[in-house]
């Protein structure tokens, strides 16, 4: 892991009580994850719960048509697979890498074997769950009301909180996918932010050069979720 990104832990597994992360570190195993590696499909057993660090996942819903739309962002503050702590081994959903970068992972068993013991770790997890309820919650009344030109800055603000650094390594095709809309309305406002000089895209990675600017463009979404995310966790 370079420099820029060594300080950075996943904030659910940060600064544990010694005997959780004693009894957690046997089974956490790091790995770099690429872009679009599938972490689990629809409806197949949830194996292993995956603790983003400088990356981040998407949880994607989709129809039997192969239409497809991002319900969920989660980084370094959350963690992907939990539903296995809700009593399931399955989603109707699909989740992937969207950002590429180091996760820590875990296999179902040994997760739910910690937070069976409910104690800190199960708060924190439960403190997360209500975190993404927030957000896909708020995502779905975004998706439903508010134009690409808001909803655009809002997805790009949420993956700026998640990774170090301003460049955000994304194409205009993925963008459009996890958006839900066409990637002609995701090219119409990428040119409209970039001419105002709050990004600068080229080839594939987008960078952040007027976060304020961004906010300001950016539907109240952005906002309202943010507010839950920033809470601390016990």
């Amino acid at each position: 892991m370079n420099d820029e990104v060594s300080h950075i832990a996943n904030r659910i597994l940060k600064n544990l009580p010694s005997d959780v992360s004693e009894r957690l570190s046997p089974h956490l195993n790091m790995i770099d994850a690429h872009l679009d590696m599938k972490i689990y499909e629809p409806y197949e057993p949830i194996t292993h719960v995956y603790f983003p660090i400088n990356s981040i996942a998407s949880i994607v819903a989709s129809t039997q048509a192969g239409q497809m739309a991002e319900v969920g962002v989660v980084g370094n503050e959350g963690a992907v697979g939990i539903d296995v702590a809700m009593g399931v081994d399955k989603s109707p959903h699909q989740s992937m890498v969207q950002i590429a970068g180091p996760f820590q992972r875990i296999e179902a068993k040994h997760f739910l074997e910690e937070f069976g013991r409910c104690g800190i770790f199960h708060d924190r997890i439960l403190n997360f769950v209500q975190k993404m309820y927030a957000q896909i919650s708020q995502t779905t009344l975004c998706n439903r009301l508010h134009h690409v030109a808001e909803r655009l800055p809002r997805w790009l603000l949420m993956c700026h909180d998640r990774i170090a650094g301003d460049v955000l390594p994304l194409t205009q095709e993925f963008i459009a996918l996890m958006l839900g809309t066409s990637r002609v309305s995701v090219t119409r406002a990428a040119i409209d932010l970039q001419e105002i000089g709050y990004i600068k895209y080229v080839r594939g990675r987008i960078t952040i050069l007027d976060r304020p600017g961004l906010e300001d463009g950016a539907c109240e979404c952005y906002k309202i979720v943010k507010r839950e995310y920033d809470r601390e966790y016990p």
